[in-house]
């Protein structure tokens, strides 16, 4: 393939702006070309995508809100996420032909990157490339940042995660035990719970479809209540989990996975117990803590290395596979980081 080539582009588009429940037909696979050099007098790379990450936060991207922390997706262009890529030219200095690189890229086979910060070079190469999707990725630093950083935990504290099975959750369970924490995880299925449990060493793990009263589930769980809570849920999980916090509890809001696909969304009837259990709750986002990526690859490659953190992957090949691998996170048919599968190197 000669440089500066025009090759056929297989794209995945966003459609229009999405109200309730997102669909595959909000989205389509279709093609275009695209020169494989950058232009002249801009500091841009051309990258040939390898992995894509699915995540629960493009929901609201599909929304026609503007002011959050992400900007909405343009109907009629290309879906965008984190991912990672093989750099083919550039006129940026910090990245060169034949890099390796994570971060925002476009839902296609070839994208033009145009805006650099928030792209992060590869060097650690002896772990899969998918894993900058997931564990070495935005995910991996949402726990770490997120247990760390906003819970300050403690060894021998009560830990609750909700969604605890998925990309971010079952990390921070992992670091949690590693740590000397009790550690409880919520899934939807009986396989996520086993999973929860015999793989990534759970204390207890629990069905939440299956449990008629959440107060009481946690109440069986938390006798002496909870210390931390990792909500990535929100709606009635999180009024369950504040009645059962103890004093001078920390919740890190990371998610609320329920209230996405609903017009209005759930109210939460004892805030007031904040107030009376001195309970810290603190939302973030992970871009405010990019500066911290060295400390955390510090942390987490030993443990990678050492088979002290595991880590599962549901691997989607194909682009266009992608829409039904991005939909299905919201339906909880993902087993683990949902990655499609875009190239082989």
């Amino acid at each position: 393939m000669a440089d500066g080539q025009a090759v056929i582009n297989k794209q995945v588009i966003f459609r229009d702006f999405v109200s309730g429940f997102p669909k595959e037909s909000d989205m389509y696979v279709t093609t275009s070309t695209i020169s494989l050099k950058v232009p002249e007098d801009s500091d841009a790379i051309l990258v040939k995508n390898l992995y894509l990450s699915c995540d629960p936060y493009m929901r609201s991207r599909m929304r026609n809100i503007h002011g959050s922390y992400v900007e909405p997706y343009k109907p009629g262009s290309p879906l965008s996420g984190y991912g990672v890529a093989k750099v083919l030219d550039s006129l940026h200095p910090d990245f060169k032909k034949g890099d390796l690189i994570w971060g925002i890229t476009g839902w296609e086979e070839y994208s033009l990157i145009t805006s650099s910060p928030g792209l992060f070079k590869i060097e650690h190469t002896d772990v899969p490339l998918s894993y900058y999707t997931g564990i070495l990725g935005m995910p991996g630093m949402t726990a770490y940042v997120g247990f760390y950083e906003i819970c300050s935990p403690k060894k021998g504290e009560y830990v609750f995660i909700s969604a605890a099975s998925g990309a971010v959750g079952q990390l921070v369970g992992q670091f949690a035990k590693l740590l000397g924490c009790y550690v409880v995880g919520s899934a939807g299925t009986k396989e996520k719970v086993d999973l929860l449990k015999n793989k990534f060493g759970f204390d207890e793990a629990f069905n939440y479809k299956e449990e008629q009263d959440l107060d009481a589930c946690l109440k069986r769980y938390f006798p002496e209540g909870i210390d931390i809570y990792f909500e990535n849920v929100g709606g009635k999980m999180l009024e369950a989990v504040l009645d059962n916090m103890r004093l001078h509890g920390r919740i890190a809001a990371c998610g609320m996975i329920s209230q996405y696909n609903l017009e209005e969304g759930e109210g939460v009837r004892n805030l007031f117990t904040i107030i009376i259990k001195r309970i810290r709750m603190e939302g973030f986002i992970v871009f405010d803590y990019y500066h911290l990526y060295p400390k955390f690859l510090d942390l987490i490659l030993p443990f990678i290395r050492e088979g002290k953190i595991r880590y599962v992957e549901d691997i989607a090949e194909g682009l266009e596979n992608a829409p039904t691998a991005l939909i299905g996170l919201y339906t909880g048919r993902n087993v683990g980081k949902q990655v499609v599968v875009v190239a082989k190197e």
